[in-house]
């Protein structure tokens, strides 16, 4: 998944190598380079004249072979795009999310390829969104495996305390490539980032909390569960710089 802005994208090449790589990883090779599917996002939406859009290239197997082994399947590729300005509500976005405690946890990394981004890998994260918005929630924290804070059904997730950020180790899910550059944006802001494990007790200790994501952007969290959060500085810095650096046009711009 990417983002375009205006019109471009936002990092084209990463989430193509990264389609590529988890095709790899479940065991197949597709049949276009990254430049080729690159070639024909910007095509799709010069055609399409979005403006803010989200585009999700995805390769599958075909049907030739039914059954657990289909090697000889013909692999498949297709890419979509559709506007669309925000992942949450925008007035609830700014006042700070809630998220329920999923019921789900994401998988040791010995039981499935939690390096690649695979669509049967979001199966728990829709049943876990579903049954938090189904009570009222925007979304649900994950646990790990182990029992430790996680990231969001869709999204990273990270924390602030005393001015520094506290964020989950990409150990057992995806080091999103949004986590990445915003980790890299408050390094070079002086912020310090702890990319540490996390237990849900320490929750309580912290004072602000946001999520990264492609879709979700920066988005703060005002609350999880029964435990309140404030937006504070860093929160709104890392909103408005994403914003700039993306190319995010202004609101009513």
């Amino acid at each position: 998944g990417e983002r375009a802005y205006g019109g471009g994208g936002f990092k084209r090449r990463e989430p193509t190598e990264r389609l590529i790589e988890s095709g790899r990883i479940l065991g197949f090779q597709l049949p276009y380079s990254a430049d080729e599917i690159d070639t024909a996002t910007n095509e799709l939406l010069r055609r399409q004249g979005f403006s803010d859009a989200y585009v999700r290239p995805i390769a599958w197997r075909g049907s030739e072979m039914m059954g657990v082994a289909a090697q000889k399947n013909r692999i498949n590729v297709a890419i979509a795009i559709w506007q669309w300005p925000s992942y949450f509500d925008p007035e609830q976005r700014m006042k700070g999310i809630r998220l329920d405690l999923a019921e789900y946890r994401r998988p040791d990394p010995m039981t499935a390829p939690s390096k690649s981004k695979a669509a049967g890998l979001y199966m728990i994260c829709t049943l876990s969104k579903h049954a938090a918005e189904s009570k009222g929630y925007a979304d649900a924290l994950m646990l790990d495996y182990r029992g430790q804070v996680a990231e969001a059904t869709g999204a990273n997730i990270f924390f602030v305390k005393d001015g520094e950020v506290h964020t989950p180790l990409a150990d057992c899910f995806l080091n999103g490539l949004t986590r990445q550059t915003v980790i890299k944006m408050m390094k070079e802001k002086g912020i310090t980032v702890h990319e540490r494990h996390i237990m849900p007790e320490e929750l309580s200790n912290f004072e602000g909390c946001f999520l990264t994501g492609t879709a979700a952007e920066v988005t703060p969290v005002g609350a999880i569960d029964d435990l309140k959060f404030t937006v504070g500085n860093i929160t709104r810095w890392m909103m408005e710089d994403y914003d700039k650096v993306v190319g995010k046009p202004e609101p009513g711009a």
